[in-house]
């Protein structure tokens, strides 16, 4: 508040013990080595499973960032379909699942797909116990040359990246050269569809007072 005219002078309080609330990060060196615990202890409790789970290829929102993909929340109930993995089987074996997530287009649909098959055809499943194999298990041969390789991943999206496309490679704008015959006038012809679509009534109604006013005439 700022003071007028010839008033007392307001108490400022810089007495304030400001050295209590003041934290100084010093301990980020041994924070970061116990991160760095945290993640080998996490590796070696769920190995030889991966530390991440697999996400699906989603847009950014807005208009200024939806030509960039990034991971998404969780693999839509259409994808797992389309793909033959149950949707409560999914979570068991490595998939991030968002059942409130929809595909508003049939690339995205494709491309997560391709992308839950390709895991399939990577996934090695264990027997939970020995010599006990399931219908969901794989096969004897192939638990044990992976024994034998002795090839873990570690993270999931090291083996199956998310990548933007370079902006060369981008789909740029359209020359009228390149456009197949009767796109010319694509914005012309949206306009005046849109324009019949709104006064479709209106001139109906018009031709029907015309006809009304000729019969009407010819008596």
């Amino acid at each position: 508040m700022t003071i007028k005219h010839n008033q007392q002078i307001q108490h400022n309080h810089f007495r304030k013990d400001w050295q209590r609330r003041v934290r100084c990060h010093f301990d980020q060196p041994g924070r970061k080595l116990r991160r760095r615990t945290a993640r080998l202890t996490k590796a070696a409790a769920v190995a030889p499973r991966p530390v991440d789970k697999l996400r699906p290829v989603v847009r950014c929102p807005t208009i200024k960032y939806n030509r960039r993909v990034r991971a998404g929340r969780g693999f839509s109930l259409a994808e797992l379909k389309e793909a033959g993995i149950p949707k409560k089987y999914a979570p068991t074996i490595g998939i991030s699942v968002d059942p409130r997530r929809a595909n508003l287009s049939t690339e995205s649909l494709v491309l997560n797909v391709e992308r839950l098959k390709a895991y399939q055809a990577r996934l090695i499943i264990f027997p939970r116990r020995v010599g006990q194999h399931k219908k969901t298990d794989s096969s004897k041969e192939e638990v044990a040359a992976h024994k034998e390789e002795g090839k873990v991943t570690r993270k999931t999206h090291s083996v199956l990246p998310i990548v933007n496309e370079a902006r060369e490679k981008a789909i740029g704008e359209i020359k009228k050269s390149d456009m197949g015959e009767g796109e010319s006038a694509a914005y012309r012809k949206l306009r005046d569809a849109r324009s019949e679509a709104r006064l479709v009534g209106v001139r109906e109604k018009r031709a029907k007072v015309k006809d009304d006013e000729a019969t009407a005439a010819k008596k």
